[in-house]
């Protein structure tokens, strides 16, 4: 009686376990996978974003594809997973992907949830305008609403009036009717909008510095993963790989 019983338990428990997904891990299982599985964006040029044909292209995805060839031999033991911005930690601090390259800035706040490499870029705040209109930065500025980056151009630039907008959508709509003269954003961002939109160019002047960084679980056990992680950004950093994939991508290098 008790034989059948066993037999159906078993089976559910082999159907459970079949079913749960694969997490990441410390750097001897990801050495056994033999594969890195990494948290992108795949909406977000130039860093991460897919191309006409869906193929995934851009600064952080070419780093991921590094990390992997000096992690594991070979730039294809990589799975990507695209992450929106509201799951880029969760999924690293549930361990359900090993690393997240995905336009995030490492900060306090940030550091109590998971770890985080050394920067391999340094965004800022730049500002956008259209063609042949004047730069001198002394109309009206529009900036998201909530920015981190008001305080900052309210000190740089004292003469502007910033206009606080709900989206870089809103945006491009009141610089095209004329309504405000500019709109900062971070450098990242406004780089591939003007990439999408040749009718606007980039200011050269950037304003604060806001580390990205690649996202890593905390833990002991991850203490190998990330001295290997930061032992890649620095030799990257060092042979110039970093700058000179950031200019290849159109992304300003700032002093």
């Amino acid at each position: 009686m008790f034989l059948p019983k066993l037999l159906s338990l078993s089976v559910i428990f082999t159907v459970f376990f079949l079913h749960v997904p694969v997490y990441g891990g410390d750097w001897q299982e990801i050495q056994k996978k033999g594969l890195l599985t990494i948290a992108v964006k795949d909406n977000l040029r130039p860093l991460g974003y897919r191309d006409e044909q869906g193929n995934l292209r851009g600064f952080e995805i070419d780093l991921a594809r590094r990390l992997a060839l000096e992690l594991l031999g070979e730039e294809t033991a990589v799975k990507f997973i695209p992450v929106t911005n509201q799951e880029r930690l969760q999924l690293v601090s549930d361990v359900e992907v090993d690393l997240a390259i995905a336009s995030v800035t490492a900060n306090t706040s940030r550091r109590r949830i998971v770890d985080f490499s050394e920067q391999y870029y340094l965004d800022g705040t730049a500002i956008i305008v259209k063609k042949g209109q004047k730069t001198d930065l002394t109309g009206k500025i529009g900036i998201l609403l909530n920015s981190r980056s008001i305080d900052q151009l309210k000190y740089s630039l004292p003469n502007i009036t910033l206009q606080g907008v709900s989206s870089y959508q809103k945006a491009l709509e009141l610089m095209e009717s004329g309504e405000i003269d500019g709109f900062a954003g971070d450098v990242t961002v406004l780089v591939g909008w003007v990439q999408e939109n040749p009718d606007y160019q980039l200011l050269p002047t950037i304003y604060g510095g806001y580390p990205l960084s690649i996202v890593l679980p905390k833990g002991r056990q991850y203490q190998e993963l990330r001295t290997k992680v930061n032992q890649v950004i620095r030799k990257l950093n060092q042979e110039g790989w970093l700058r000179e994939k950031a200019q290849f991508w159109g992304l300003p290098i700032s002093n």
